[in-house]
C-alpha cells in the first residue's frame, strides 16, 4: 500500500496540518482506524505536555526495589511498582540479559 501526504484540519485550532505518508504507514501497520483530529501542539497541550518540557510535573515517590525518594515524570498507578532511576537502569539491563539468553 503506498501512502501520501494529507491536509487535515486540527479540531482544536482549525489550523492546517500534515498526516505524514510515514505517519499513515505507523497507523496502518499498528492497525488504527482513525487518523489524528489535531496537531502536534493541540494534541500535547490536551495530554498536558509542553512541547519541551518545562511544564512537565513531575511526581515525587518512593522506589518500589529500594525505597529511596524519587521523582517521576508520571503519575504512579496504584498497584503498579515504581523505580528510581538506578534500579529501573538494573532492571532493565537484567532484562535485556534474560532475554537475549
Amino acid at each position: 500500500m503506498e501512502f501520501q501526504d494529507r491536509v487535515i484540519k486540527c479540531c482544536d485550532c482549525e489550523q492546517d496540518f500534515i498526516f505524514t505518508a510515514g505517519e499513515q504507514h505507523f497507523f496502518h501497520d499498528k492497525n488504527f482506524k482513525n487518523e489524528p483530529k489535531r496537531c502536534k501542539a493541540c494534541k500535547n497541550k490536551r495530554q498536558g505536555h509542553a512541547s519541551a518540557g518545562p511544564g512537565r510535573t513531575e511526581t515525587s515517590t518512593n522506589c518500589s526495589q529500594c525505597g529511596r525518594e524519587t521523582t517521576v515524570p508520571f503519575k504512579p498507578t496504584q498497584g503498579r511498582p515504581v523505580f528510581c532511576r538506578e534500579c529501573f537502569l538494573v532492571r532493565k539491563g537484567s532484562a535485556a540479559v534474560s532475554v537475549s539468553a
